[in-house]
């Protein structure tokens, strides 16, 4: 997944030189119990082609809604950690130079990511004679709500499979991607792979889709491995669908499926919006209502992939 993730969504030159066969987590005990609990992280190192030298690739993985103002300040913080680390444990001799480090922040929330990406950002400017003291350091950001579903879709890549799941809307969207990442996933090493899927789409995705605007069960079983997970969608489907009848949410649902069917996915899909935004924030104006009906498909999965954390019609349309 760190491969697919460089690959797929880190378009930069550098990314062409590394030697992926020599991928290996880093173990990140060093970090203080007070940091570690303000972050979620993951840390690899990786050799240059053909060279013995490493480059660390430190990922900060955001799963709030919100932006943090302050992250190119964790960034750099982690940063100089991890290199006190590295000569403590005499990894880096006396005379010999710090690795790269690649710090990169993914970011799956609906809002648009706002924070400084350069530590330098967020200091004051200093009086002439101060600027060399002023600390530089960008960190990468990778926003998945930037990537439409059609670009996505045409990428044979688990994280692009990953930011599918994520914004799924429906049972139906969840079944396509666990069918095709199932036939990416076949070979005996990635079982592990497949296994935290299946443990993250049981305890996260299909709990949060319940609570949000997707009617699943909110009793979700755990499971450990995709085809069962792909089984249990498939045989219950038809259930959920009966269930979903019975809740108020479904006659707006309804009435949009059924004038789909007649008069394409753009009006089912503007149909469905407009019916539960009039639920969450009551009368919908003349011009947000025709804004939608004559928006493109995209535009509308789009402000329904917003919907879901909207506090207000404007949170919506949010670029």
């Amino acid at each position: 997944m760190i491969q697919d993730l460089l690959v797929g969504f880190v378009q930069e030159d550098w990314v062409e030189g590394l030697d992926f066969s020599t991928l290996e987590k880093v173990n990140t005990v060093f970090v203080t119990d007070d940091f570690r609990k303000r972050i979620d992280d993951l840390v690899w190192k990786i050799r240059w082609q053909g060279t013995d030298r490493w480059l660390f690739i430190y990922a900060i993985l955001e799963p709030q809604s919100t932006v943090d103002d302050i992250m190119a300040v964790r960034n750099i913080l982690y940063a100089m950690l991890l290199y006190q680390d590295l000569r403590q444990s005499s990894k880096i001799l006396k005379g010999q130079k710090f690795p790269p480090i690649v710090p990169i922040v993914l970011y799956n929330g609906s809002s648009r990511w706002t924070a400084s990406m350069d530590v330098a950002d967020l200091i004051e400017e200093s009086p002439p004679g101060l600027e060399a003291y002023r600390p530089h350091m960008r960190y990468l950001l990778v926003d998945e709500h930037r990537y439409l579903e059609s670009d996505l879709k045409s990428m044979h890549n688990v994280v692009a499979a990953l930011f599918r799941l994520e914004k799924s809307r429906c049972i139906e969207d969840v079944r396509q991607v666990i069918q095709e990442l199932g036939a990416w996933l076949r070979d005996p090493e990635q079982q592990e792979l497949r296994r935290a899927f299946a443990n993250w789409l049981s305890r996260i995705l299909l709990p949060r889709l319940s609570k949000n605007y997707c009617a699943v069960p909110e009793s979700i079983p755990e499971m450990n491995d995709l085809v069962e997970v792909h089984t249990m969608l498939a045989e219950t489907a038809e259930r959920w669908t009966r269930e979903w009848m019975q809740e108020g949410l479904q006659e707006g649902l309804q009435e949009g499926l059924q004038k789909g069917l007649q008069k394409g996915r753009q009006e089912e899909a503007a149909t469905m919006l407009l019916r539960l935004m009039r639920r969450k924030f009551g009368q919908v104006p003349d011009e947000i209502t025709e804004k939608v009906k004559s928006a493109n498909l995209e535009l509308i999965e789009l402000w329904s992939d917003n919907f879901v954390f909207a506090d207000s019609p404007d949170d919506v349309f949010a670029s």
